[in-house]
């Protein structure tokens, strides 16, 4: 009986198992990538040697309600406390599969590294990433192109990105390729992936940022060979593709990138724009200018923390102490009836 129970078990289950995996397509589960296959293998690894602690759970749970149920002569043991044998199964199963989780967690966590660049016999495409809201800017700085919305590369050629934001966090991702990493103002962070394959994969913000978020996507685009990629950059140079050609990103046309609708109701996604040609360090400076060495945020003029003020007040704080009168500052002359007074007059008002 029991046997029988557990052949029915283990069809179902694989029949679930089946039906839930065949809609997964275009996900974590679909990888088209290095990054992305070491990672579903990681997935799938750790969550077998967990189904070995919750199978039996669950069987258990089941296969005692029924033994014990009511109208069994089953033999009542209120008194039963402890087993030896129990304890160190209940216990050595677990110890043992976090033992095992731990070794795979430590080596996975070293060679899916966001930061380590992938080993090839070809050299990585440098591209710079900016999310906005609500929108994803690509910059090519070796090729003096980038675009809006849209990212390509050759497939089985490693790609080094550097990530930023205009403002607000958000976290770049590609499931199928794997990966997600943060973006955040005034910080770069690192991510290298690779396509095993061309075809069109969809990236996204895996972390809310606004009324936009939704409509936060783009097209990662692998092409099929290197020259297929070579003329794509050709033809955002000249300006022949049929998309929205802005000319040259510069600080002025990125400034108006980065404008978003204020009518947090009526926010459309951006269409795919192309830039035929960028200003040098466009990424690094809008990267700076939320530190206090290299410019000042527009919100903080007038604060304590605007760049000027500081450097002005550093300025002051030259002055010679030396040179101050301590005569003025004589304590002894201070009129002691007079704050004693002041002090009653406040008592009193207090009390009021």
């Amino acid at each position: 009986m029991i046997l029988l129970l557990t052949r029915i078990l283990s069809k179902v289950a694989l029949a679930l198992m089946v039906g839930l995996l065949a809609g997964c397509q275009g996900g974590v589960l679909d990888p088209k990538g290095q990054v992305g296959i070491e990672e579903k293998q990681l997935i799938i690894v750790a969550t077998l040697l967990m189904l070995l602690v919750v199978i039996p759970v669950i069987f258990m749970t089941l296969y005692f309600a029924w033994k014990y149920r009511e109208g069994r002569d089953e033999i009542y043991e209120p008194k039963w406390s402890h087993s030896t044998k129990i304890e160190t199964i209940v216990w050595a199963i677990p110890v043992v599969i976090v033992i095992v989780l731990g070794v795979i967690t430590w080596k996975s966590t070293h060679a899916l590294d966001p930061y380590k660049p992938l080993e090839s016999d070809k050299e990585h495409i440098n591209v710079q990433v900016i999310s906005m809201n609500w929108k994803w800017l690509f910059v090519y700085p070796d090729l003096g192109i980038a675009t809006v919305n849209e990212l390509r590369f050759p497939a089985n050629v490693p790609v080094a990105f550097q990530i930023s934001s205009e403002g607000t966090m958000n976290s770049f991702f590609i499931p199928q390729l794997g990966s997600q990493i943060y973006s955040m103002a005034g910080m770069v962070t690192k991510l290298h992936l690779i396509a095993n394959e061309p075809g069109s994969f969809d990236g996204m913000s895996a972390n809310y940022s606004g009324a936009g978020f939704s409509g936060m996507k783009f097209k990662a685009i692998a092409t099929p060979t290197e020259a297929d990629f070579d003329a794509w950059v050709e033809g955002v140079k000249a300006g022949t593709h049929n998309v929205i050609n802005n000319g040259v990103l510069d600080q002025a046309s990125y400034e108006k990138l980065a404008e978003h609708d204020i009518d947090a109701h009526h926010v459309e996604p951006t269409p795919v724009q192309y830039y035929n040609s960028i200003a040098s360090s466009i990424f690094m400076d809008n990267v700076m200018k939320f530190m206090k060495d290299h410019g000042k945020v527009e919100l903080l003029k007038g604060t304590a923390f605007d760049s000027q003020m500081i450097h002005n007040n550093s300025a002051h704080g030259e002055m010679n102490h030396g040179e101050m009168n301590h005569g003025e500052m004589n304590h002894g002359e201070m009129n002691h009836g007079e704050s004693q007074h002041s002090s009653h007059d406040m008592h009193t008002e207090a009390e009021k």
